[in-house]
Parts: structure tokens; C-alpha cells; sequence
């Protein structure tokens, strides 16, 4: 298994938009093939924009979804990936025969469709359907695997995902710089990005605090080295819909330790080389041999209810 050079990215994407973010994705895709890159990873709905669908009723949902793998904006993706020779995820709505709609991520070649997810923990919409099943997938001689953000706060698809036999697992998001329980959390006041380079050490106090940054190594750090994986981290920067992202698009390897990191106010890639060395050197692949599933593997697949409402999953 050769190595391979990844890119995780970072946009300020225009909600709706696709004809704009698609022309973002495509100038990105060629920085990084320029730049060296076999492969460049996008957020979450990156193609059409998130925090907006939360108030779009079916048929207004219905109409920004598309088929996959025969709808324009993976033709789209698709197009970009043999222009310039690199392989292309990136995240939209997805509609099937029947007309569900789902949250999903593609991951094209030059060649057409490698694979899609989607994903199994959606909320921002109640007419988004959740996947039903792990995706794990062959790139490039390493499996890959693909969890849509909140999918990623569930250890156990972590894990899941993992076992399936993925050495590298996408995490798109559109996450941070949001009110939740934990301590510090909370919005970034939108006000500062309509001057972002007047007030950019502001900005970037709070980009890498409590808010953002610094909630996220609380836990994507321990996704990568429990498991011994690539983790590939991508999130918007800038206005998505009224609320304010804080991008740090970044690459973990399977120690935990970030690896390539976008650092910007800007539009921006990070690229890092993936060395498969470190997949079994980690602790995490010693940890996985030492298990044993009989002791709990009742109580792990042991349904559950929730001690605790959480209203904002509704």
C-alpha cells in the first residue's frame, strides 16, 4: 500500500447556491491537484449549502435533492475529477425513486461514482430520512469509510466503521461556533465576518476557543487514535446561512495528531500525506486486537432509551 497525499478543504458556501459552490469546489479541487494531491475532501452539503434547509418544508427540500449517482451536480463532481485528476467528496441532498430525501456524501473519480453515504444521525430537517447502513469503500489501494458529522459524535459508528476495515474515515461537517450544554459553547457574534480582516484576531480568538477549536480536539483526536485511522475533518468557514463557521478543515493521523490544518479566514486547503506505517504502529490497532467482544457485546447492542431529552435533535 503506497502512500497518498490527502486535502481536507474549507468555503464559505452560499445556501441554494449550487452553480456558485460547485465553481468553488472545482477551483479548490485544482489547488490541490496542483499542489500534489491524490484526493480533496469537502464539508457537509458543500454543493448546496446547510444551517438554511431547517426551514424548508418537503417540496422545497424535494426540489434542491438530487439523484445520485445520475444527477447534475455529481455529473458535476465528476467533470472536475477528470479535469483535474484528482478524486472528489463532497456532500448535497439526495432524493431516491420514491422521493425520501437524505443527507448524503459522494466520492467520485474521473471515472464516475466510487461511493456515497448517508448519513444515519440527520436533524436539521424533519423530512430528511436517516442511512441505514456503514460505508467502507476501496481508494486508491486504502479503505476508506464516510461519516457525516453527528454521525461521528457516536463512538460506536466510529468503531463500526473501523472494524468494517476503514484505515481512513471522511468526517464532513458544518459543525461549532453554536448553544449547546457543554461549557463555553455558543454563536460567534456574524456582525465580525462582515469585516473579517479588521477583525481577525477577534475572530480567530473565538474560531479556536470554547466555540470551536477547542471543543473539537475534546474528541476528533481520540476518534483517531482509539480507532488507529486516518481522520479527514472538513468544515465551513465563514456565513452559512446566519450562522457563522469557523472552518478548521484539518488531518488527523492515527496517533491523535493533526497533521494538516486549514488556518485561514479564507477559502483554503491543507494537504497531508497519508504513510500507512502508522496505521499499525498507533495504539489504537493494539487496542482493537485486545478486545473482547463477549463481554459486551449484549450490552453494546442492547437497546436503549435516552435518561436525558435532547430537543435539538428533533
Amino acid at each position: 500500500m503506497r502512500k497518498i497525499k490527502i486535502a481536507t478543504a474549507q468555503f464559505e458556501n452560499r445556501s441554494g447556491n449550487k452553480e456558485y459552490n460547485l465553481k468553488i469546489i472545482d477551483q479548490l479541487s485544482g489547488q490541490a491537484a496542483k499542489a500534489g494531491a491524490d484526493v480533496i475532501s469537502f464539508h457537509e452539503c458543500s454543493i448546496t449549502g446547510y444551517t438554511f434547509a431547517r426551514h424548508l418544508n418537503y417540496e422545497q427540500l424535494l426540489a434542491l435533492s438530487e439523484r445520485i449517482p445520475n444527477g447534475p451536480s455529481v455529473a458535476a463532481l465528476i467533470g472536475f475529477a477528470k479535469k483535474h485528476r484528482i478524486v472528489i467528496l463532497a456532500g448535497l441532498f439526495e432524493k431516491d425513486e420514491n422521493d425520501e430525501i437524505y443527507k448524503a456524501y459522494v466520492c467520485v473519480d474521473g471515472n464516475g461514482l466510487i461511493s456515497s453515504h448517508r448519513k444515519l444521525h440527520p436533524f436539521i430537517n424533519p423530512y430528511i430520512k436517516p442511512g441505514a447502513a456503514y460505508t467502507v469503500f476501496e481508494l486508491l489501494g486504502w479503505k476508506c469509510g464516510i461519516l457525516i458529522c453527528y454521525d461521528n459524535n457516536i463512538i460506536e459508528n466510529v468503531r463500526a466503521t473501523r472494524l468494517l476495515g476503514a484505515q481512513v474515515i471522511f468526517m464532513p461537517h458544518v459543525t461549532m461556533c453554536t448553544p449547546s450544554s457543554r461549557p463555553g459553547a455558543g454563536f460567534v457574534d456574524a456582525r465580525l465576518w462582515k469585516d473579517k480582516n479588521a477583525n481577525a484576531q477577534l475572530l480567530r480568538a473565538e474560531f479556536n476557543g470554547d466555540k470551536g477549536r477547542k471543543w473539537l480536539m475534546k474528541w476528533l483526536p481520540a476518534r483517531a487514535y482509539d480507532n488507529a485511522i486516518y481522520a479527514v475533518f472538513s468544515n465551513p468557514i465563514g456565513m452559512d446561512d446566519d450562522q457563522l463557521k469557523n472552518g478548521c478543515s484539518m488531518i488527523l493521523d492515527p496517533f491523535g495528531e493533526v497533521i494538516a490544518e486549514c488556518t485561514s479566514l479564507d477559502n483554503e486547503t491543507a494537504i497531508a500525506e497519508l504513510d500507512p506505517q502508522k496505521l499499525s504502529n498507533a495504539g489504537g490497532s493494539r487496542y482493537i486486537m485486545a478486545r473482547k467482544p463477549a463481554l459486551y457485546a449484549a450490552i453494546i447492542g442492547k437497546n436503549h432509551k435516552s435518561e436525558h431529552k435532547v430537543s435539538w435533535l428533533k
